[in-house]
C-alpha cells in the first residue's frame, strides 16, 4: 500500500485467511497506516485465529510447506484399516491429490478417488485415468518459466493434472490466479483453486461425481456415504453425500457448508475415526 494509506482490515483478514502465522505481521504491517490504533488488537486476533486455524487445515494429516511434506504416519493407517475392516471393505480415500501420490504416502491397501475424481483405483489394481493431455504439458512449462525468478513458489506435477503453489511467495497469489486462468481459457483446462495453489486439470470431475461413482460400485453400492473434508474442494463431496442419504463433515473452522456436522482439528477426526473401527469391530 502506498504511504498513509487507511488501513482496511477487510482485506487484511482476507489476506491472513491466506498465510501462516508468521506471515501475519509483515502483511498488516504493509497495509497501511493505522490511524485508530486498532491494528495491534487485530494482529493479536488474526494472529490467534491461524493458530487455531493451522492443525484444522488438512482432513487425516496436517499441512506441509510442500506437497512431498505430508506425513503420513503408521497409526493412522493402522486405524484406517481397522476401519475398512470393519466396514466391510467400504472406506475410499476420495483427495485432489493423484493416485500414485496417495499410494507413495501409504494408501496401498484402499480404494482411492485421486484427481478430484478423473482417477480411480482399487487396492493392487491399475489406475483407471485419462490419459496425461499435451496441454498440461505446455501448462507445466508456462508454470515452469513463471517460477523461475520468484524463490518460495512451487510446480507440482502430478500425473494428468500440474499445481501451481504459493504457499512459499503469498506476495505472488493474484499473479499466480490471473496465470491460470489465463491458461486454463487457452487450453480448454479447469481451474482448480485451492490452498495457496492453483491447479489445472481437465474438466468433468469433482469430489461430488467421485462419491457418486464410488456409491455405484462394490464394495460401496447400497451403502450410506458419509464424506469427511477441510478444503472448498470438498464440498461437492459433502453435497453428494447429502444427495445419496448420508452427510458430510467438515473439519475446522465453521463456513457456509453443505456439510451437516462439524469436527474441529485433525486429531478430532482422528478420535471419530478409532472410536468408529473400535465399535463396529
Amino acid at each position: 500500500a502506498d504511504d498513509g494509506a487507511a488501513f482496511d482490515e477487510e482485506e487484511a483478514t482476507r489476506l491472513a485467511e491466506l498465510l501462516e502465522v508468521e506471515e501475519l505481521a509483515a502483511v498488516l504491517e504493509a497495509a497501511g497506516e493505522d490511524a485508530e490504533g486498532t491494528k495491534p488488537a487485530l494482529v493479536e486476533r488474526l494472529v490467534a485465529a491461524q493458530r487455531a486455524a493451522a492443525a484444522a487445515r488438512a482432513t487425516l494429516a496436517p499441512i506441509a510447506d510442500t506437497p512431498c511434506g505430508v506425513d503420513v504416519d503408521d497409526d493412522l493407517i493402522a486405524t484406517l484399516l481397522r476401519l475398512r475392516d470393519a466396514l466391510a471393505g467400504r472406506l475410499a480415500i476420495v483427495s485432489g491429490r493423484s493416485v500414485a501420490t496417495l499410494r507413495d504416502l501409504g494408501f496401498t491397501d484402499f480404494l482411492i478417488a485421486g484427481t478430484h475424481g478423473l482417477e480411480f483405483a482399487a487396492p493392487g489394481a491399475t489406475v483407471d485415468a485419462p490419459a496425461r493431455l499435451p496441454a498440461i504439458d505446455a501448462v507445466e512449462q508456462a508454470f515452469n518459466a513463471f517460477v523461475a525468478d520468484k524463490p518460495g513458489m512451487l510446480v507440482e506435477r502430478k500425473s494428468i493434472s500440474v499445481g501451481l503453489h504459493f504457499r512459499g511467495a503469498p506476495q505472488w497469489g493474484d499473479d499466480a490466479r490471473d496465470l491460470a486462468t489465463a491458461l486454463a481459457a487457452e487450453h480448454d483446462l479447469a481451474v482448480q483453486p485451492g490452498k495457496m495453489l492453483f491447479e489445472l486439470r481437465p474438466g468433468g470431475a469433482d469430489k461430488g461425481s467421485a462419491v457418486r461413482r464410488l456409491m455405484t460400485q462394490p464394495p460401496m453400492a447400497g451403502g450410506v456415504p458419509v464424506f469427511i473434508g477441510d478444503d472448498v474442494t470438498d464440498e461437492e463431496g459433502f453435497a453428494a453425500a447429502a444427495e445419496q442419504g448420508g452427510a458430510g463433515i467438515l473439519v475446522g473452522t465453521p463456513r457456509t457448508t453443505f456439510a451437516a456436522f462439524g469436527l474441529e482439528q485433525v486429531a478430532a477426526v482422528r478420535h471419530y475415526l478409532g472410536e468408529g473401527a473400535a465399535r463396529l469391530g
